[in-house]
């Protein structure tokens, strides 16, 4: 890939900080205690007031509203580029042309996963602004994942800034249709050039940005069917599996083409000798059923370092509580317990949610051979549909919520 030719500079005008500190301040969660001791990392931050903008001369041609838009193929003009080095912590970030990475043979991440990355996404509204959807959470998130392989930490509301900016700068790439949006891909990687297992003297932090099509055409929800097959484990007790990493996934990807090679689109992940329900494929997973004691419950597993703390899995869990309508629960659930659930008709929907479908329905399970029914389409989806109605109209409505950080 030819390297793009650079434009002029641009100084990064200053915004009102302090307002803006405060009010992401009350959206972030409390730093926790770092792994890998605090002075190591305290020593340095970049700043979105310092941050460049180097324009590119030879854009690209934008993707024209009726051509679909294959997930994660078509990139914007622009990425957002900050190194660190353990000397001399943060660089000055900048805005500047996609391009390339120039990584050493020996990089730490390509050896060892040091390696971290975030989704998330930029949605274009009713009167054409630009708005993002709790990106707070995708920043505690990554901050967190970044403690955990020992990678530099930064300052949140910074990186999120300078986000916002970078997305300012494409916001041209913003599709339009129906269900489309912006996806934010922010990455950091351990940038060590030597084959010595241990922590990243030298990190690179980036930011790409791709426009993608709706998940499901129009408002129509595609059901998938799940392998469940206990061979298998995402993540366990004490391991990374609550952490955005890039390792979590590749391994993932053989037990995906079993479960297409039987028929399935997607995994359900099990976990321990009860075989307990954790993720559906990249997804958070929820049940909604009558309960054992017959009250109505939606149910999705507990944060217990085993499932990854999803943006979309908080927000169906916040808007169901604001609701009131049924109780709401985050425990273990097992495989026996849905088996038993099928049986006496209990079972209203099951889907999954994550940030590229928000709402995905489950309306099969193949199990020990067998092929389990889920009821979800014959239930409407009344609820999965409900989430996603009401996601799209924060995402996409013309009106101020708290959930949005306008571009």
């Amino acid at each position: 890939m030819p390297r793009p030719r650079p434009a002029l500079l641009l100084g990064a005008p200053i915004m009102a900080a302090a307002a803006l500190g405060q009010v992401w301040a009350r959206k972030f969660l409390p730093v926790p205690r770092l792994l890998c001791g605090a002075s190591r990392y305290a020593s340095s931050n970049f700043k979105a007031a310092d941050l460049q903008v180097l324009r590119t001369e030879e854009p690209q041609k934008k993707p024209s509203p009726s051509e679909p838009l294959a997930f994660g193929k078509t990139f914007t003009d622009h990425m957002l580029m900050v190194e660190w080095s353990g000397d001399q912590g943060w660089s000055q970030p900048r805005i500047q042309p996609f391009q390339n990475l120039l990584l050493h043979p020996a990089c730490s991440a390509l050896h060892y996963s040091l390696q971290i990355f975030e989704g998330m996404k930029a949605f274009k509204s009713q009167d054409q602004q630009v708005r993002l959807f709790r990106p707070w959470l995708n920043m505690d998130r990554m901050l967190r994942s970044a403690q955990r392989l020992c990678l530099p930490t930064f300052d949140k509301g910074e990186l999120l800034e300078c986000i916002r900016r970078l997305i300012e700068v494409d916001k041209d790439w913003v599709p339009e249709a129906a269900g489309t949006s912006l996806y934010v891909r922010p990455v950091l990687i351990g940038n060590q050039p030597s084959l010595g297992v241990g922590v990243a003297s030298e990190a690179l932090l980036y930011v790409i940005l791709c426009p993608v099509s709706s998940y499901f055409p129009g408002d129509a929800m595609t059901p998938v069917s799940l392998l469940a097959d206990p061979t298998y484990i995402r993540a366990w007790v004490g391991g990374v599996g609550d952490y955005k990493l890039g390792g979590n996934y590749g391994p993932t990807v053989l037990v995906q083409q079993e479960a297409q090679k039987k028929g399935c689109e997607q995994v359900l992940w099990l976990y321990g000798p009860d075989q307990q329900l954790t993720e559906v494929g990249t997804m958070n997973i929820f049940v909604y059923w009558t309960h054992e004691d017959g009250v109505l419950e939606l149910l999705t597993p507990p944060l217990d370092s085993v499932i990854l703390p999803g943006v979309v899995r908080q927000s169906l869990l916040d808007l169901a509580r604001s609701w009131g309508e049924f109780r709401v629960v985050e425990r273990k659930i097992t495989m026996k317990e849905l088996l038993r659930a099928l049986e006496e008709g209990r079972v209203r929907e099951v889907f999954g949610s994550g940030t590229a479908c928000q709402v995905c329905p489950v309306h099969g399970i193949l199990y020990e051979g067998q092929k389990l029914h889920i009821p979800t389409m014959e239930n409407g989806p009344e609820l999965a549909l409900r989430f996603q109605k009401e996601l799209r109209a924060i995402q996409y409505g013309t009106n101020a919520h708290e959930w949005i950080l306008q571009v």
